[in-house]
C-alpha cells in the first residue's frame, strides 16, 4: 500500500503526494485494459502501445511485466479458467436433482465465457497460431474433461448411470461439443444455437449420453 505524506507541513508545502503504484497494480492495469479493449477490438488490432497507454505506463515499463501481448492473453486465459473453477467448486449438486446439477455446472462455463466474451474468443482464435496459447487452452480443456470424467464415474458408482464406454471418452466428446456450441453462440457464426437455448440443448444431450444405457450389438 502506498505511503502518504504525514504531517501538516508536508501537506501544506507540496500538497498530497500521488499514491505510489505497485508492480501488482501495473500488471492488473494492463490486464484490465486488455479485457476492456477486447470487448470491442479484435486481439490482432490491439498494440503494445494501446495496452501501455490504457494502463498509464510507458512501453518500456510494459515489457517489465509481460514479454509480449500474447503473454497478456495467456494471463487472461489463466484468470478465466480460475474463475470458472472457483464457481464450480462453489456448487453443491444434489443426488435428487441430477439434471439441475449438470445444468448448473455447464451454466458456469457458459456464463463465465459469456461474461468474458472478448477474452474467451481471443484465446480460442489465438490457439491456432500460438503454441503457448494452445497449450494453455489444452490444459484448461483437460481440466474440464477431468471434472466431467469424475462426475460420470461418481454417477456410475452410485448406480445412477449405466456403465458403457469409458467415462473419459464420453467426457472428451461432450466437452468438445460444448466448445463448438458455445463458440458458435458467442460469435453468432452459423449454424449456431441462440443464447437462450444453448444451455438446455447441451444439458439434454449430456443427460442422454451419461444416463442412457448403451445399445447392445
Amino acid at each position: 500500500m502506498a505511503k502518504r505524506s504525514s504531517g501538516p507541513t508536508a501537506a501544506a508545502g507540496r500538497g498530497r503526494r500521488a499514491p505510489r503504484v505497485s508492480g501488482d497494480d501495473r500488471e492488473a492495469a494492463i490486464l484490465a485494459t486488455a479485457e476492456k479493449l477486447l470487448e470491442s477490438v479484435p486481439f490482432a488490432d490491439i498494440s503494445i502501445d494501446d495496452l501501455a497507454s490504457g494502463a498509464g505506463i510507458s512501453r518500456p515499463t510494459f515489457y517489465f511485466y509481460f514479454g509480449s501481448k500474447d503473454d497478456v492473453l495467456l494471463s487472461l486465459l489463466d484468470r478465466l479458467v480460475q474463475r470458472s473453477e472457483e464457481a464450480i467448486a462453489g456448487l453443491t449438486p444434489s443426488e435428487e436433482q441430477v439434471r439441475q446439477g449438470w445444468r448448473d455446472a455447464l451454466g458456469v462455463y457458459l456464463d463465465t465465457f459469456a461474461a468474458q466474451r472478448g477474452v474467451a474468443l481471443a484465446c480460442a482464435d489465438a490457439r491456432f497460431r500460438n503454441d503457448r496459447v494452445r497449450e494453455g487452452w489444452d490444459r484448461a480443456a483437460t481440466l474440464w474433461v477431468d471434472n466431467t470424467t469424475a462426475g460420470i464415474e461418481a454417477e456410475r458408482a452410485r448406480g445412477a448411470a449405466p456403465t458403457g464406454r469409458p467415462a473419459r471418452d464420453i467426457a472428451i466428446a461432450l466437452n468438445a461439443m460444448n466448445e463448438r456450441a458455445i463458440y458458435g453462440t458467442l460469435t453468432g457464426s452459423q449454424p449456431s444455437l441462440p443464447r437462450e437455448a444453448v444451455l438446455d440443448v447441451l444439458v439434454d444431450i449430456w443427460m442422454s449420453a451419461i444416463y442412457t444405457s448403451p445399445p447392445t450389438l
